[in-house]
């Protein structure tokens, strides 16, 4: 059986996560999905708990990808602090796998170390859907709800997330600049 670990933050689960966990599945016959600094919430980085994000990726693979939803399984990663202890930390965690899915260089180079076959995932419109960018529109009353899937909305707005985001974007001493994707 071909299992793959795809690793991510999901601060939120936007449309390219959801666009890169369809195409990661297609790939292997089981997916692990690594909700990786599980142990940092209410952060500027990382404002939803590994909690929340889990909820919100479940109900995006019920409403977008439910023939897939049994072979996929989520797991709460937390930091370790060093690098190369974190992936063995992961394997501690995590089901057996073969293949990572991952675009970081650092990711992909500790595991590459380790003789794991590592896969790049197709991703889409990586200019404008990223989390970093999802959070900024957040802050700044911008059109956030065109970069994640509907379930991602329901979610944030059940949960207070765009006061919450807000918050912490204004207790920062690094304010949000007026620069956003179109």
């Amino acid at each position: 059986m071909k299992r793959g670990l795809y690793i991510g933050r999901f601060q939120p689960f936007h449309k390219g996560h959801l666009y890169s966990l369809k195409w990661c599945s297609d790939k292997v016959d089981e997916l692990i999905v690594a909700v990786g600094s599980s142990d940092k919430s209410f952060e500027l980085r990382n404002p939803f708990t590994a909690g929340e994000r889990i909820e919100i990726i479940r109900e995006n693979m019920t409403a977008e990808i439910k023939e897939k939803r049994d072979k996929i399984i989520l797991i709460p990663v937390p930091d370790v602090g060093v690098h190369l202890l974190w992936t063995h930390n992961v394997d501690l965690l995590v089901p057996r796998y073969n293949t990572v899915f991952t675009n970081d260089p650092f990711t992909s180079m500790i595991y590459k170390e380790r003789g794991i076959e590592i896969i790049h995932p197709d991703l889409i419109n990586r200019g404008c859907l990223s989390a970093t960018e999802v959070r900024r529109r957040i802050a700044s009353d911008k059109n956030w709800q065109e970069l994640v899937p509907a379930p991602t909305i329901k979610l944030i707005n059940e949960i207070d997330g765009v006061d919450r985001v807000k918050k912490l974007y204004n207790l920062s001493k690094s304010h949000v600049t007026s620069d956003y994707c179109h």
